[in-house]
């Protein structure tokens, strides 16, 4: 029987809001370093030659705000269920990960050093999904867009590097 089949406690009343606050808290500060550590970034994109394929800087703050709400949720689900563990550790290295990408990428203009750490970064978010699997299956399911984002996001780095 796997684990995800288990009957876990799940957590609720004011305890479980406060830590969907806190779940929310930790995800705003990672979009927040790239936001607001680093301006002007959509100008720096816009200047960067970037393959026919790359998105419109204006796109990047929609779809960042959906995936940060579903990473926000996802990690509380996973939490409600099996409590801190091995799989919220992914999710939390993965967080330090993202929020360090935006600073490396525009703040240093670092584009290949900014290309390791997002292959770092996708490699913890499939193994969160995975060890969010076996605890929550809906908990994976919302980190699999951000798991697809960040597979265009790698791309979209790599050839980044190559043109630049």
């Amino acid at each position: 029987m796997s684990t995800a089949s288990l009957p876990l406690p799940r957590r609720r009343g004011r305890r479980s809001l406060r830590a969907l606050l806190g779940f929310g808290a930790a995800t705003f500060a990672a979009a927040a370093i790239g936001a607001f550590a680093v301006r002007g970034t959509a100008t720096e994109y816009d200047t960067l030659v970037r393959p026919s394929w790359a998105p419109p800087s204006w796109l990047f703050g929609p779809v960042w705000t959906v995936l940060y709400v579903s990473i926000a949720v996802a990690g509380w689900l996973a939490w409600q269920r099996a409590g801190w563990g091995p799989a919220l550790w992914s999710y939390a290295a993965q967080l330090v990960l993202n929020a360090a990408w935006t600073p490396i990428f525009f703040g240093l203009g670092r584009y290949g050093l900014a290309l390791v750490d997002i292959v770092a970064l996708w490699l913890l978010v499939a193994a969160t999904i995975v060890l969010f699997h076996r605890v929550s299956r809906p908990a994976a399911g919302l980190l699999a867009p951000y798991l697809a984002w960040v597979s265009f996001a790698t791309a979209l780095n790599a050839a980044i590097v190559t043109l630049n």
